[in-house]
C-alpha cells in the first residue's frame, strides 16, 4: 500500500499522512502542511477502509485518496470551504436550489413563511426563496462556488442580506426587516433577520473581513455588507457630492453606518445581483 493523505484520526487537523504502514506526524489543514505528533494512544495503526469497499479498487488519485471524502465529525459542518454538509435530525431551512447532493431519505418542500413574509418579499425585493429539508440522511449545500461560513447563535440575532443566506436551523425565527436609520433621501434597505438559538450558514463572494463596530464608527457599502449583529444601531447615509462615489456599487453613494457593540461582515465583492422576486 502506498502513502496517502487521509482524514486525521486525531480529529485535530483535516488530513494526516499514512505512509502505507503507520500514521506519520505530517498533517495538513486548509492546504497548509505541518508537523503534529499523533496524540491518541488507542488510534488504530491502519486507516479505515474507504467507503464503498472494492468500489475504489484499481483507481488512484487525489480525488479518491481520502482528502475529499465525506467529513462526518459533527452533524453540521463545512465539508470544505465551498460546501456545507448537514446530517438530518431536526428539519432545517435552505435556499432553494442550493442542494448539490444528498444521501438517505430526504424530503424537500417549499417554505413560504406565511402570507406576511410572502408580501414583504414581493414589496421589498429582499429575495429569500426557502425550502424545508427533513427526513434522514446527509444533505450537501453550496451556492455559486461562494465561500461557506457556519455560525451558531445562542439567544442572539443576526441581520443578513438575503442573497447571502445558505441555510439555517428551522427553530430560528426569521423575518424580513427594514434596516433602521433610513430616510426619504436614502430610501429603504431590507435584510433578513434571524433570532434565537441555532445555527446559520452564510456565503461570501471571497474571503470576508469582520469588523468590530465597538472599536470605531464603521461604514460599509450596501452591496458589499453581508451581515451584522442584530443589536447594532444602523443608519443609511447617502452622498450627493460630485465624485463622491466612494463605494464599490456602480453609480451609488450609499453606505450603512454601524454603532454599538457587535460585528459587521463585509465581502470583497458586491456578488451577483439577485432579481426581484
Amino acid at each position: 500500500m502506498t502513502g496517502q493523505w487521509l482524514p486525521d484520526p486525531d480529529g485535530r487537523h483535516e488530513f494526516r499522512w499514512f505512509d502505507g504502514q503507520r500514521w506519520t506526524d505530517q498533517v495538513s489543514s486548509q492546504g497548509q502542511v505541518m508537523q503534529a505528533p499523533l496524540a491518541g494512544a488507542a488510534t488504530p495503526a491502519s486507516p479505515p477502509a474507504p467507503a464503498g469497499g472494492d468500489g475504489f479498487s484499481g483507481i488512484s488519485g487525489d480525488l479518491v485518496d481520502g482528502r475529499f471524502s465525506e467529513r462526518e465529525a459533527t452533524p453540521i459542518a463545512n465539508q470544505n470551504t465551498k460546501m456545507l454538509r448537514v446530517r438530518l435530525g431536526e428539519p432545517f431551512m435552505a435556499r432553494q436550489g442550493a442542494m448539490v447532493a444528498y444521501q438517505g431519505n430526504v424530503d424537500f418542500s417549499f417554505e413560504g413563511g406565511g402570507a406576511s413574509k410572502f408580501l414583504k418579499k414581493a414589496l421589498t425585493g429582499e429575495g429569500l426563496p426557502l425550502m424545508r429539508c427533513q427526513g434522514q440522511g446527509d444533505v450537501f449545500l453550496a451556492e455559486r462556488g461562494y465561500d461557506v461560513h457556519l455560525l451558531r447563535l445562542a439567544n442572539s440575532g443576526l441581520s443578513i442580506s438575503g442573497k447571502n443566506v445558505l441555510a439555517f436551523s428551522a427553530g430560528l425565527d426569521w423575518n424580513i426587516e427594514r434596516v433602521r436609520g433610513g430616510s426619504i433621501a436614502t430610501g429603504g434597505l431590507f435584510n433578513t433577520t434571524l433570532r434565537g438559538t441555532g445555527w446559520v450558514a452564510l456565503t461570501t463572494d471571497g474571503p470576508p473581513v469582520v469588523l468590530n463596530a465597538a472599536e470605531a464608527p464603521t461604514f460599509a457599502d450596501t452591496n458589499a455588507v453581508v451581515a451584522w449583529s442584530a443589536n447594532l444601531q444602523t443608519q443609511l447615509r447617502a452622498s450627493f457630492k460630485a465624485g463622491a462615489l466612494i463605494g464599490r456599487g456602480s453609480g451609488e453613494a450609499l453606505q450603512v453606518a454601524f454603532h454599538g457593540q457587535g460585528f459587521v461582515i463585509v465581502q470583497p465583492s458586491e456578488g451577483i445581483p439577485v432579481p426581484t422576486q
